[in-house]
This record gives C-alpha cells, structure tokens and sequence, in this order.
C-alpha cells in the first residue's frame, strides 16, 4: 500500500492562514479566492480526519491537532525550498556587486553567508557608502543593487522595510537634555537621519548644537557612549550601549525611514535578483506596514 503524502500546496495554505490570523487575509497573500481557501483548509482536515480550526468570529483558531500540524508543515515547506533552491543553485554564476551603508551591513551577515552557501560560484563583492551616494550609483549602472535609506528627495527604489527612529544615549552617560542639545550626527549628505532630527527639533521649538559628526555609526557611538552627546538611531541600530529615550525626555518624536532596494536600470542579473530576495525576505520578517 502506497503511503500517504501531504500536499504542499495545501500546507501552504495551511501556514498563510496561521500567519495571516484568517481566510481573508491568506486569501489576499496567495492571491486566491476566499472560498478556495476554506476548500483547502477543508480538505486537508477530510485527508487527516482531524478538526485543525475554529472559528472566533472572523479569526481562526487551531485545535490542538492543528497546531502540531503547523510545527510539521513549516518544516515540510522550508525543506522543500532549501531543496529546490539547491538544485537551482548550481545554475547560478557570475559576479555581482552590492552596495550598502556600514550601518546596515550588520543585518545581513546571515544573508551574506546562507547566499554563499546556496550560491558558491558567484563572486559577491560588497560596496560601502552613504545611501544618496548608493543609489546615484546604482542609477548610474556601477553596481548590480544597493539596499539604501530611501532619499525623501528622489525616494525610487523597492521599499522592504520601515524602521522606527529613536534619539539615543549612552547607557552609563547621558548628556542633559536643556537646550542646546549636543547632537551626534551624520555627516551632511550622508543619510536622512541629519535632516530628519535637525526639522524635528527645528518643529518643536528646540535649540541644538552639533557636537560631532560621522559617516557611520560606528564614528558617532564612543561620543555618545561617553555622554557628551544624543544620536538618532533605528531599532536595529541600538546596542546594549546605547539607552533609547521615550517621550518622557521631552524630546519630539521622530518619524520613521524606509529601506529600500534599488535595482541597476538593465534587467537584474540572476545573481542580483536571487541575492534581492533573500535581503527582501530576511529585512521584512519585521515589516511594518507603510
């Protein structure tokens, strides 16, 4: 007797619906039609002979079956991709250049190891620099792709995350917060981040003084860890050295900024587009929607 075989597509189905919370919105990531997606929910519980979910309203709970089930079906999944990007990988050569600012090179160093292990024959060399300067390059057919703070002047690009802003400081030694405030900042022209703390405080009334600038943070955070100045800084930017201030520090709220990758004008190589979406899927699992 032949054994049974879970279908994947079914499985696929089965984790949108966990991920999404409902039939609508799992409906809405894979572009099927609600009633397609409960056909399928239903299915897979007749082949199993288990109840999987309940209904709250237009939320879906899963039973207990289901949840054990869900713990198999993302390991079935992830295996199945891993194997077919495996025998893909082996197709895939060539050279490709990514650009991208210091500061957020220190979100991809899993990207950049599981892209040489699925991809060993292509040569991935990594440009650092500001973001206008990034992007300009990218327009300009240097590198193959950039992942960049999105400019608000010439935005362009795909946008794959937003980040929170925060002003920061050091987590032993903290400046006082009375005007002027001595800021830590990026050079001009380097990134948003000038420009957006300079028009907060500008909006809110505040007087400032530049204490120190750098291309990077890595420049700015002995000044600010010393206590001799504020920085702005993303979520994923604060270190264990670095104090994220809230509202109580009668400073203004900051907006947030939006990565964004840019794409050479020619058609993306193979390389580019396969290394483009591991960035895209490793930077959204924290998306927040713009």
């Amino acid at each position: 007797m032949r054994p049974p075989t879970f279908d994947l597509t079914l499985l696929r189905t089965f984790v949108a619906i966990a991920d999404t919370g409902s039939v609508t919105a799992a409906a809405k990531r894979l572009a099927y039609t609600q009633s397609t997606v409960s056909m399928q929910l239903k299915r897979l519980e007749a082949q199993l002979g288990l109840t999987l979910h309940a209904r709250e309203g237009r939320r879906v709970r899963f039973t207990a079956e289901g949840e054990r089930l869900l713990a198999h079906a993302r390991r079935l999944l992830t295996l199945n991709e891993e194997a077919w990007r495996d025998m893909q990988a082996r197709q895939v050569s060539g050279e490709l250049t990514l650009g991208i600012p210091e500061d957020y090179a220190l979100l991809l160093p899993s990207v950049f190891a599981y892209f040489h292990q699925l991809y060993p024959s292509v040569g991935l060399k990594v440009v650092c620099g500001t973001s206008a300067d990034l992007a300009e390059r990218v327009k300009n057919d240097e590198l193959d792709l950039a992942l960049v703070t999105r400019q608000r002047r010439s935005p362009g690009g795909e946008v794959i995350r937003r980040e929170p802003l925060y002003w920061a400081v050091g987590l032993s030694h903290q400046p006082r917060l009375r005007d002027p405030l001595p800021l830590a900042l990026y050079t001009p022209g380097a990134d948003v981040f000038r420009e957006v703390a300079e028009q907060a405080l500008q909006n809110a009334g505040r007087q400032w003084r530049v204490a120190y600038t750098s291309q990077s943070m890595s420049g700015l955070a002995p000044v600010v860890m010393a206590g001799l100045a504020i920085v702005v800084v993303t979520r994923s930017m604060l270190t264990p050295a670095l104090k994220a201030l809230d509202e109580s520090s009668g400073l203004p709220v900051l907006p947030s900024i939006e990565l964004a990758l840019h794409w050479a004008p020619h058609r993306p190589s193979e390389p580019a587009r396969r290394l483009g979406e591991l960035i895209r899927e490793q930077l959204a699992n924290e998306w927040v929607p713009v």
